[in-house]
Order: C-alpha cells, then sequence, then structure tokens
C-alpha cells in the first residue's frame, strides 16, 4: 500500500502544478483534473468525483483529495451508517475546499429530516452540497412532502443543493423531474451498456439547468476488487474499466462522476483515464468485448421488466444486489440491500416456476441471475 500511495502521489503532484482546464478543454497528461459547471448550481466538481459506498480506508479518500478530486458522494445507509461517519473524519481539515453529498432513504418529511441532522454530525459538517433523495426510479417515490423537506433544508442551511437519485427509470424520472422544477441534480446510472437514447433526456434537463452525476459507470464492474486475482489484473491491464470511466464522462452534459475507488491503484488507474480522455479506436473495441462477456449478467436498467414477475420481484433491483457481489466484490453490500426487500419478496424462489414468464430485451438471463440473488443472499 506504501509503495502504492508514494506512486501516485508523486505523479499527480506533476498534475497537481499544471494550470487549471476548461470545461471545454480535453483531458491530457500533465495537466489537472479538469472540472464542469454543475448546472445551474454554479458548483464545478472535478470530472472524477468518488463515490465512497464501498470504500473501507479512509487514506484512500485523503489521497483522492490531496490529487485534487473535490467531489466525494456518501449515503445514511452506507455500510450501516458508517461510510458517513469515515468520509467526515477523513475530509474533515479540508471541508472548505471541497464538496460533500449524501442521500436520503427517508420515505416521509419526518424521516428525511431526522436522517440529515444524523448526516451533517457524522460528517462533522453543517451542511452537504447536495442532499439527494436515494434510489427512487418512480414518481410515486417523490412525494411532494419529501420535496418540502428539501426546500426546508436549503432555506436552514443544513444543504445547498437538492437532488433525486435513480438507478432506472430514466425515460420517466428525467421527465418528471424537469416537469416538478424543484430538483437541482439528477444522479442516475449511466455507462456504455445504456442506449444513447436517454441522451436526448439528459439534454433536456442540462437545459432547463439541472446538473447530472453518473454513477454505475464501470456497468457493474465484473472484476474483483482485490489485488492479484485473474480478472483485476486482466481489466487493469487491458484498459477495459478505464475505458468504460472514459465513455461515461465523454459528453458535456455529465458534470462528474462517481465510480466506487477501493484502493490507491484505482484510485490511480481512474485519474489516468479522465486525464486520457476516451479514444472511440481504441476504448470503443475494449467496451464492444466487454459488452458481450457481461450481456446475459448485466441489467441495463431499462425498466422493461418492470411488473413482468407474476411473484412481484423487483428483477433489475435484485440482479444488481449480484452485481455488487460478484462485479465489485461487495457481498455484504448486496445482502444488505437485499435484507430490505419485504420479507415475502425475500422468501420467493425462481426454482418453484416452472418458467420464467420474465423476458430481457437486451439477453439478462433472468431466472439465472435473480436465482443467483436468492442463492447468494436469502
Amino acid at each position: 500500500m506504501a509503495a502504492s500511495r508514494r506512486g501516485f502521489l508523486a505523479g499527480t503532484m506533476i498534475l497537481m502544478g499544471a494550470r487549471n482546464m476548461s470545461a471545454a478543454a480535453a483531458p491530457a497528461q500533465g495537466m489537472e483534473m479538469p472540472k464542469r459547471t454543475l448546472g445551474r448550481t454554479g458548483l464545478k466538481p472535478t470530472l472524477l468525483g468518488f463515490g465512497c459506498m464501498t470504500t473501507s480506508d479512509p487514506t484512500v479518500i485523503e489521497q483522492a483529495a490531496d490529487a485534487g478530486i473535490n467531489w466525494f458522494d456518501t449515503a445514511r445507509g452506507y455500510q450501516n451508517g458508517n461510510n458517513e461517519r469515515m468520509v467526515g473524519a477523513a475530509l474533515k481539515g479540508r471541508r472548505d475546499k471541497l464538496h460533500i453529498t449524501s442521500k436520503t432513504p427517508g420515505r416521509t418529511k419526518a424521516d428525511a429530516l431526522a436522517h440529515l441532522d444524523t448526516t451533517l454530525k457524522e460528517l462533522q459538517t453543517d451542511h452537504i452540497d447536495v442532499w439527494y433523495l436515494h434510489s427512487r426510479s418512480t414518481p410515486s417515490a417523490c412525494p411532494d412532502e419529501l420535496f418540502d423537506a428539501q426546500d426546508e433544508a436549503v432555506k436552514a442551511g443544513k444543504a445547498r443543493f437538492k437532488g433525486v437519485s435513480f438507478h432506472s427509470g430514466h425515460k420517466e424520472m428525467i421527465p418528471f423531474l424537469i416537469g416538478k422544477k424543484r430538483t437541482d441534480v439528477l444522479l442516475m446510472s449511466y455507462n456504455f451498456t445504456m442506449a444513447e437514447t436517454i441522451d436526448p433526456l439528459i439534454e433536456q434537463a442540462s437545459a432547463a439547468g439541472i446538473g447530472t452525476v453518473a454513477m454505475k459507470v464501470m456497468a457493474g464492474g465484473f472484476r474483483s476488487n482485490k489485488p492479484g486475482s485473474p480478472l483485476h489484473e486482466k481489466f487493469s491491464k487491458e484498459g477495459t474499466m478505464a475505458a468504460a470511466l472514459k465513455w461515461a464522462i465523454k459528453k458535456p452534459f455529465i458534470h462528474t462522476s462517481i465510480p466506487g475507488i477501493m484502493d490507491t491503484d484505482q484510485l490511480d488507474e481512474n485519474f489516468k483515464a479522465v486525464i486520457a480522455g476516451y479514444k472511440p479506436e481504441v476504448d470503443g473495441k475494449l467496451l464492444a468485448a466487454q459488452l458481450e462477456r457481461i450481456t446475459p449478467l448485466y441489467c441495463r436498467m431499462c425498466g422493461a421488466c418492470t411488473g413482468q414477475c407474476p411473484q412481484g420481484l423487483p428483477v433489475s433491483d435484485m440482479i444488481r444486489y449480484v452485481s455488487y457481489a460478484e462485479g465489485y466484490g461487495e457481498f455484504a453490500l448486496g445482502r444488505d440491500q437485499f435484507k430490505l426487500l419485504p420479507q415475502e419478496v425475500q422468501d420467493v424462489r425462481c426454482g418453484d416456476c416452472a418458467k420464467c414468464k420474465v423476458s430481457c430485451p437486451n439477453g439478462v438471463r433472468i431466472a439465472q441471475r435473480v436465482g443467483r440473488a436468492q442463492e447468494l443472499f436469502a
């Protein structure tokens, strides 16, 4: 770890000494991390942010801040609340130089506001820069009382801006949030497996002054986070994960990204990828091969399977939980998310159905992947 840290910091000292880039400039070696303006907020996050969800080592967060990354994302529920505490401790001495965002799973105004007070305490700060309603994939999950809670938080100075996060339902959620005119920032899944038909919707959000933050940019990862594992070495060597990150940020309406970063090797890899920029002739080929590999496994969160399961299973969510375990090496995270499902959903077994009635237009093996979730977590 020490050698990796020294190597990363030595490289970034050169980057940090170079002149700042404008949003319109192309990333290049020898220049510091570029920034884009996050919609009407006026905030200028670095194009590479830091998704803290799977991070357990606070020194990696500290090194990211040392390297110039200024956007750090956590949530009330990550690591049973411990993630906010760790992020707060790691960033305490430099709060005025960077941006911290968090999220609430609260379903009522009272619960959400109580979560926010706990968040501020754990993060050791008097405000967060964006406060999201967490994982809202349908308009019905965003009642007006939660928007009211966000308004109250902004008025009290506890949050600067209001956001909504969602993994799926883009075609419904983006127009809904544009129309409501109560949201400043979208935090949404966006990666190379997703049809670019959603790009016009994101552009509409951008035209309305709404900022966009990309998550799940690695499309499930499908590499172990443990150095030395065959998949980690393969994908790192060929640059597949770096290519995925480059793809996700190549459009100007994506204002920052929050890939999960587990260690200094991934921090270094992601930093270099953003600086290098997307090269279709190289990165496009890597991603085409990766898409072929993961098509049977990875849910693109298009929403086509919603409501298809006669047993009422949330198919795309359950496949996402398997991706946490098998793609990112985060079994506990996948299990904890599965355990939040209603008990009657947890008790369903796909093997009890003679034939799966859910079909995926993108070729995901639904019964196999949902059955895998039940095998791993039930």
